[in-house]
């Protein structure tokens, strides 16, 4: 019997903020390596998360969510998210099937009109709906984009996510695998690290914060007893929102530590010792060369 061609390639995630972009992604993967809150735009990167099964090695890129943007950092994370289409095989276009279509939906098909890879509408919290519901809404989809399949989901649950990673295979050629079977993402741990870190943030803080603040690894190493060194930076825009993360007598930040520090042990398999420092970047968000120092815009 004739072995099956081994298939490779990169699909795009896209979709507006907020739909489950990140949990579909680190459900697939098996692992978290996609930051996840209920903050929209919580992903400002691309996050490449690696599938590799006995067929088919998928490498997933988790976009920024396409909104209205507010910044030039909401500039460069829509830029990002439109970029990533030209690059891939196939792209995962992701609503949320409990609130129905909205005007971000609209626009992201408008966006979609002139990409030639083929798209697939996949229609995320189906475990939040009424089994009637989802054929007219269905249907409704239909008339915005011809999409080449449509797959129901619950990402949190993992309903029917096989069928989605089955319906895939179809649209990826031949191929290498590109990484080795146990490699789960591209991303230097650094960079991860960064990330929980600052989820466990987005998790904690409320209003104008979340969307103010930047985490960088400035110091990372394996010290001689094993023991992973991790010394990272928080900036936030001003004195104000500093004075929040740390929290009264230091409160809110001891917990963020300890919060990555158990994320971050179970991504390195080592114990963690961890230094959190607080910084004020002034409007940060607007200002080009601190988003370039900070890792934003870099491909």
């Amino acid at each position: 019997m004739k072995k099956k061609a081994f298939k490779s390639g990169f699909v795009a995630i896209i979709g507006r903020p907020n739909v489950g972009k990140s949990t579909l992604m680190n459900q697939v993967i098996g692992q978290k390596i996609a930051i996840m809150s209920d903050k929209p735009q919580t992903t400002r990167n691309k996050i490449h998360g690696v599938y590799t099964s006995e067929q088919q090695q998928i490498v997933f890129l988790d976009t920024p969510g396409i909104h209205k943007r507010q910044s030039k950092l909401g500039d460069y994370m829509n830029q990002t998210a439109l970029n990533t289409l030209g690059e891939v095989e196939a792209a995962l276009f992701l609503i949320d099937a409990s609130e129905g279509m909205g005007g971000g939906d609209r626009y992201i098909a408008e966006q979609l009109k002139n990409v030639r890879t083929p798209v697939i509408l996949v229609m995320n919290k189906i475990d939040k709906i009424e089994p009637e519901a989802l054929l007219p809404l269905i249907e409704e989809y239909r008339k915005l984009h011809n999409f080449a399949e449509i797959v129901p989901v619950s990402a949190k649950l993992g309903s029917n996510v096989s069928t989605l990673l089955e319906q895939l295979g179809k649209y990826l050629p031949e191929g290498p695998q590109y990484y080795p079977d146990d490699q789960v993402t591209d991303h230097p741990e650094q960079f991860v690290c960064a990330e929980l870190i600052r989820e466990k943030i987005l998790q904690m803080t409320r209003e104008e914060v979340p969307h103010s603040i930047a985490v960088t690894i400035e110091d990372m190493k394996v010290q001689d007893n094993g023991v992973v060194y991790i010394s990272a930076v928080i900036f936030v825009e001003r004195d104000s929102q500093k004075g929040i993360i740390i929290g009264k007598q230091g409160a809110l930040l001891k917990e963020v530590g300890k919060r990555a520090r158990h994320d971050i042990q179970n991504l390195l398999g080592s114990k963690i010792f961890m230094d959190l420092w607080v910084k004020v970047k002034k409007d940060w968000r607007n200002q080009e060369r601190v988003l370039r120092d900070l890792g934003f815009g870099r491909e």
